[in-house]
């Protein structure tokens, strides 16, 4: 079977049936060039006379609606305008902008091409974009009118700089309307890389997990099977560009499908009202939100909404309580259903549309993905309710899951013998459910981030206040976790909360928010293992021990 004609019969099919066309995916690919754009995208949806994306600014009021006549139109202009500027198939393209129209131009059109996206948040600092920028030199920047002062004193070299507004200097976004709307695309293999994400570690800096141009597209139907999308759908994600779930939700599982997908383009801490009210304005017919936003959502009181054209529900990041499912239910009459999945993959596991959901459990394995559990000696654990290392078997061709990392050191962690580790731990349970348990290494889930102790301690370190610093994540009931700095100072400093704001100031102008730690103790030492390491499983066990007697410290200080 042709894989356009496979995306036809997913289309149709009901969710047990995508499901089951997953585990069929990876046969039907069966390792052949393929360009996701011309040879599937393009044959579906070129003559849908239809709005591929609406987008709403809601400071301006502005709206805009493309149809997919026009995306595909835009998409090619932008190629030939590169083109025209030298820029070659496995050029880096870095956009950091919010979820402006642009952003889809540019990655279907980088698709098409060839080209690798590397997708850049618009709140990463001077300090994090240097970094990427030494990693993964850029050939062409895209940048919103906010970004651009910030982008152009990070830069090196003389990349290809592009505006969605106007700055001398730079090309406009808009010079892409003078060129010709047919573009070629290139042959592509499933070693071609089309997007990086930099993605946080135990140690060192981030690394980026490189995708294949033709593996992630073609494995995001498991993204579709979890959300449960429709072509007649409008959808809307509630997720900033520069991060994964971007790619998954508002990205690829809408345009998927042939459904509309809405951007709410919302700056600063949202507004839970005037969001949910411009969800029900257009219609939204399935709606992705992270832990942290149902929270916020269902805070609310006395608002006149109804979200009565609302079908499917879905959150990702962390489980969600059986309180706010329940909650959610009975004001707007739609079941949150978990997923999971990292940006090393697509969605990997999910709570399906009309199954049995499980509170606080991530669902079944989708059928693309042929998930296990193993033991901290590779032996795969077949009882239920045992706790192992969550892992792919056979992971090598799975459609949606990544090439590897930038880095050899942790390709060597993560694939062992036929197995990928996801470097989560869960159980599973009789009736074949998973339930997350923890991370099998340091990293820090807060909010709908993970962040990695070692880019937080090393911010914290160029204080001049600071000797050394282990960080941790501790429970929180709003973020899932809270980042807590322990701290021995250099002599002549005092452990009080003027010192802990010193502190704090240094690592504001190296770190985004969501990184910089919201507890500070004062300690005189950090346990540490006989050659060094700093045991942060040991801070964590003290967090709790303390937690569960109420014990309080002097030294703390909650920022």
């Amino acid at each position: 079977m042709k894989l356009v004609d496979f995306y036809r019969e997913f289309m149709h099919s009901d969710c047990n049936q995508k499901n089951q066309m997953l585990g069929k995916l990876k046969t039907t690919y069966g390792n052949t060039d393929v360009n996701f754009v011309t040879d599937i995208f393009e044959q579906l949806f070129s003559e849908l006379q239809k709005d591929a994306i609406i987008y709403v600014n809601t400071k301006t009021n502005e709206e805009v609606r493309i149809s997919y006549k026009e995306f595909i139109n835009n998409y090619n202009k932008f190629i030939n305008f590169l083109r025209a500027k030298g820029i070659k198939k496995g050029s880096n393209i870095y956009i950091m902008a919010g979820p402006v129209p642009e952003q889809w131009i540019v990655m279907m059109g980088a698709l098409k091409a060839g080209y690798t996206v590397i997708p850049t948040a618009p709140n990463l600092t001077e300090y994090e974009l240097k970094f990427r920028f030494s990693q993964d030199p850029p050939d062409v920047i895209i940048s919103d009118a906010g970004s651009a002062e910030k982008l152009g004193k990070s830069l090196g070299g003389k990349p290809l700089l592009m505006i969605t507004g106007k700055r001398k200097g730079w090309h406009s976004f808009s010079d892409i309307d003078k060129m010709e709307p047919d573009a070629e695309g290139e042959k592509l293999s499933s070693e071609d890389i089309y997007v990086k994400y930099f993605t946080s570690g135990t140690t060192g800096m981030p690394k980026a997990v490189r995708h294949s141009a033709i593996l992630y597209p073609l494995g995001q139907l498991s993204t579709v099977t979890a959300i449960g999308i429709k072509s007649d759908y409008t959808h809307c994600n509630l997720s900033s560009p520069g991060w994964a779930k971007f790619a998954w939700s508002s990205f690829f599982a809408p345009l998927c499908t042939g459904a509309t997908v809405l951007s709410i383009d919302y700056s600063g801490r949202l507004d839970a009202e005037r969001y949910l009210k411009l969800i029900d304005k257009y219609k939204v017919n399935s709606f992705c939100a992270p832990p942290t936003a149902w929270r916020q959502f269902l805070s609310l009181k006395d608002v006149n909404i109804s979200l009565e054209n609302i079908r499917e529900t879905v959150s990702a990041g962390e489980p969600l309580n059986g309180e706010i499912i329940n909650r959610w239910k009975k004001k707007y009459g739609t079941t949150i259903r978990d997923f999971y999945g990292q940006s090393e993959s697509t969605a990997m596991l999910a709570n399906l549309p009309g199954k049995k959901l499980i509170p606080g459990s991530m669902g079944l394995p989708l059928g693309t993905y042929n998930i296990v559990l193993v033991d901290d000696e590779m032996n795969e654990i077949t009882e239920s309710d045992i706790i192992g290392n969550m892992a792919v078997k056979d992971y090598k061709g799975t459609p949606g899951l990544f090439l590897g990392y930038s880095d050899s050191g942790k390709n060597n962690q993560v694939f062992i013998n036929n197995y990928y580790l996801t470097g989560d731990r869960a159980y599973r349970d009789g009736e074949g459910y998973y339930y997350f348990v923890s991370r099998s290494d340091d990293v820090i889930k807060t909010s709908d981030y993970r962040v990695g102790p070692f880019e937080v301690e090393s911010a914290i370190i160029k204080s001049e206040a600071v000797l050394e610093s282990a960080v941790v994540g501790v429970p929180d009931p709003m973020k899932y976790e809270k980042i807590k700095a322990f701290i021995v100072l250099k002599e002549g400093y005092n452990p009080d909360i003027e010192t802990a704001k010193y502190i704090q100031e240094t690592v504001k102008s190296f770190l985004p928010y969501y990184k910089q730690p919201r507890i500070i103790e004062f300690t005189d030492e950090l346990p540490k293992t006989i050659s060094g390491k700093i045991k942060r499983h040991e801070l964590r066990e003290i967090e709790k021990e303390r937690k569960d007697n109420h014990v309080t410290v002097e030294h703390e200080f909650t920022l």
